[in-house]
């Protein structure tokens, strides 16, 4: 198990959007939920009152201060009535449908050591949406066990994690995939020396 450190203890490193050459394009993880949030028309204490955060809390993920995991990013979402992925519509609204690896936006999470790259156009028209999930060694997608009220269909992608379904965990390697059922308590880890590499798709939640 890695040391557990209170989360958002680390500084969010997607402040700004940033581009390494031939790479994703980072996105301001803060911007998005704000931008989400004034959609939605939620305050800030309203929203940290539906996924079970403090407002503070939330405040901070906003302002790119704190750093909230793979888990937390889904709590966040639920209480935005959203999924993943429509985080990057937040960030880019109007993204081509070809995503070529130079167009991929991203966002990072520090505190559970993992990223998440959209696979997919940020459009609503869409009924799925594809993530590429990176965790690197010694990382995890949470604290603790995590259930969401959708279906979830992973294959490793590249190297391997341990996943923990209730009460069962498996090791699951390169070329092995898994369906989720909606409401079943998960949990990623990464114990490898090398990071692991997941292709998540979930169907998008109907406005």
């Amino acid at each position: 198990m890695p040391k557990q450190k209170k989360e958002g203890s680390r500084r969010a490193s997607a402040g700004r959007a940033s581009h390494k050459e031939g790479g994703p394009i980072e996105q301001s993880l803060g911007a998005a939920i704000r931008r989400l949030r004034d959609t939605h028309r939620l305050s800030v204490r309203t929203l940290a009152s539906k996924c079970g955060f403090s407002a503070s809390f939330i405040s901070q993920v906003e302002l790119n201060q704190a750093s909230p995991s793979l888990s937390s990013l889904e709590r966040i979402a639920a209480g935005l009535g959203v999924t993943l992925g429509e985080f990057f519509q937040a960030a880019e609204p109007h993204a081509p449908a070809v995503i070529k690896a130079s167009q991929r936006l991203m966002l990072q999470s520090g505190w559970s050591r993992s990223q998440i790259e959209s696979l997919g156009p940020a459009s609503t028209g869409s009924r799925l949406e594809a993530l590429l999930i990176t965790i690197r060694p010694e990382g995890f997608s949470g604290g603790r066990l995590h259930s969401r009220e959708i279906e979830l269909f992973a294959i490793v992608f590249s190297g391997e994690v341990w996943l923990q379904l209730d009460e069962k965990t498996s090791l699951l390697r390169r070329g092995d995939a898994i369906t989720i059922p909606a409401g079943t308590p998960h949990r990623w880890e990464n114990k490898a020396r090398k990071a692991v590499q997941l292709v998540m798709v979930i169907p998008r939640m109907a406005h």
